[in-house]
């Protein structure tokens, strides 16, 4: 597979910025299979991989085998930037929203052969990556045919500031807010729970969601929320809750392969 780390100047963040892309290539089961035709035209069906909170568009290949995934199941892979802000736009600074659901697929897409089919398209992430992939998705769901939600979901719009503080209390440690939640984004595209609803009223295509969460998580209540949400409006859902697992690598990566080979391919 080629793993590339592409910088480029963005609008929407106001700076350069870079993501990366695994993009299948020549393998070795290829050579052994003697096949000739790998570098013919075509066009990849496409994940679009959410990172979480304090994370970077490197941390799936750090811990995960995500390329490895990739390459059997002939999948792209895009994993953009998101700089802690909760995929959501900053009137008075970066459009992180705006980034990944016009800007990132155009320049992906301008770059890369990738599909721009519905079918082939899916979106997915952990933790904040989750918030993100679900509000996007419900946003366009004529984007996405697939979404895969690992260990967490997006936030009812109430106004209440969802605020950080892993870093500890020194001054000089990280403080701040997921973004998302102020009153600003109620019943806007960014609303996720509006845009559920909004989709069903208005027979969008509704993508097929995979929700995935350990029993030990500290988002399982929220996650059990918005499992109650898809179902009261008939979405296609499956849920799990996966016994003794918690808010880690070890969990994503068992449910990201299991992902490619049940979900995304099927």
């Amino acid at each position: 597979m080629a793993i590339l780390h592409t910088n480029f100047l963005s609008q929407a963040l106001g700076r350069q910025v870079t993501f990366t892309a695994i993009i299948p290539t020549y393998s070795v089961e290829d050579a052994f299979k003697q096949k000739e035709d790998v570098y013919a035209p075509k066009k990849f069906k496409t994940l679009w991989l959410l990172h979480g909170f304090s994370g970077d568009e490197h941390d799936y290949l750090y811990y995960t085998n995500v390329a490895l995934y990739a390459q059997k199941h002939q999948i792209a892979v895009i994993m953009p930037p998101a700089c802690n802000q909760g995929y959501s736009d900053d009137p008075d600074g970066s459009k992180h929203f705006s980034f990944i659901t016009k800007e990132m697929l155009e320049v992906a897409r301008f770059l890369f052969p990738l599909s721009d089919q519905r079918e082939d398209n899916f979106i997915g992430g952990l933790s904040m990556g989750a918030l993100g992939a679900m509000k996007i998705s419900l946003a366009y769901p004529h984007y996405f045919s697939k979404v895969l939600l690992m260990s967490g979901c997006a936030m009812e719009v109430s106004g209440q500031s969802h605020s950080v503080k892993w870093f500890g209390p020194h001054a000089h440690a990280y403080g701040g807010r997921i973004m998302g939640n102020e009153l600003r984004y109620k019943e806007t595209l960014e609303d996720a729970y509006y845009m559920m609803k909004q989709n069903k009223e208005n027979n969008q295509p509704l993508p097929e969601f995979f929700m995935t969460i350990g029993s030990l998580d500290y988002l399982l209540e929220r996650c059990r929320y918005a499992k109650e949400k898809f179902e009261s409006l008939d979405y296609p859902l499956r849920y799990e809750e996966i016994e003794g697992y918690g808010h880690n690598w070890d969990f994503w990566e068992l449910k990201l392969k299991e992902a490619f080979e049940t979900f995304l391919t099927k």
